[in-house]
């Protein structure tokens, strides 16, 4: 990916997922993409609401009128700050169905939204919404979590070596040009748990561990130079990669994590999963995910 063509922002219109379409009105600005804004009303929780208290009244109709007002004064907002003109849509049905099928219509580069819901149950939005479009992943998807102020200055990409790692770098590369790339790669040694269980003295225990992380760094240069960001900071660290990233996000004050969605085999990919989610849970600044 060169450069973003269309971008697709899901809202619920609340005050996070406004952050998300002012961060994807950055970026269509600044690399001249189409942006789009969609809203998607779940219709069942409408039509219990309907059979139980109101039988005679619409109230999906109702919230779909009022979602496209605000949705409408959401676009114009852009427009006034950004200069940049946003296409509206707003649909009914399922939310995920919903937004996978005007990703592939409209060929989004890009799907943005924002980390927390307008409901009582916000925190559990990265259990639904994202969650599932984490599964399906039609296209590389940037969580929002702060007010944008500025391009993204400083990106942390985490590397596990799979091909995913690639398209991240790349994918970061496409999202900020300007930026500072770091590349992380934290490192878990196979086996380190048995050979504690073993009692294996530490000196061994510190031997392997470096070893495996000599390694790790010649990896890290081959893909750094491989990906064209040969001059990017390389940091190779052991631990939890969950925390690791979350840590060293904060250690090097970066403004954007990119992240991969899947490793080399169904294991990696399961362990890769959980790292993306802890990711999202626990860093304090927007997180992309790459397909």
């Amino acid at each position: 990916m060169s450069q973003l063509n269309h971008v697709l922002v899901a809202t619920d219109l609340s005050t996070s997922a406004r952050n998300a379409a002012e961060r994807a009105a950055y970026l269509s600005k600044a690399q001249q993409a189409s942006l789009d804004l969609l809203y998607v009303a779940n219709p069942a929780p409408f039509e219990r609401l309907k059979h139980l208290i109101a039988p005679g009244d619409d109230l999906l109709k109702r919230v779909l009128d009022t979602a496209g007002e605000k949705i409408r004064a959401l676009a114009a907002m852009l427009f006034q700050r950004h200069d940049i003109a946003a296409g509206v849509q707003v649909a009914h049905g399922s939310v995920t169905t919903e937004i996978t099928r005007v990703v592939q219509d409209k060929r989004s580069d890009l799907l943005v939204c924002g980390a927390k819901g307008q409901s009582v149950a916000r925190r559990l939005l990265l259990g639904s919404t994202v969650q599932k479009m984490l599964n399906h992943m039609p296209c590389p998807l940037l969580v929002v979590k702060q007010a944008p102020r500025d391009a993204y200055r400083t990106l942390l990409v985490a590397v596990d070596f799979s091909p995913s790692s690639l398209r991240s770098i790349e994918l970061a590369k496409a999202i900020a040009p300007q930026a500072e790339i770091i590349l992380l790669h934290v490192y878990e040694a196979p086996f380190e748990g048995s050979m504690r269980f073993a009692h294996i003295d530490h000196d061994t225990l510190a031997h392997y561990r470096n070893v495996i992380r000599k390694e790790a760094v010649k990896q890290l240069a081959a893909l750094s130079e491989t990906a064209g960001v040969a001059d990017a900071r390389q940091i190779v660290v052991h631990g939890d990669p969950g925390w690791r990233i979350a840590e060293q996000e904060q250690e090097l004050e970066c403004d954007l994590i990119v992240v991969g969605k899947q490793g080399e085999s169904a294991l990696e990919e399961l362990l890769i999963g959980s790292v993306t989610k802890h990711v999202l849970n626990e860093s304090q600044c927007d997180v992309l995910v790459s397909p």
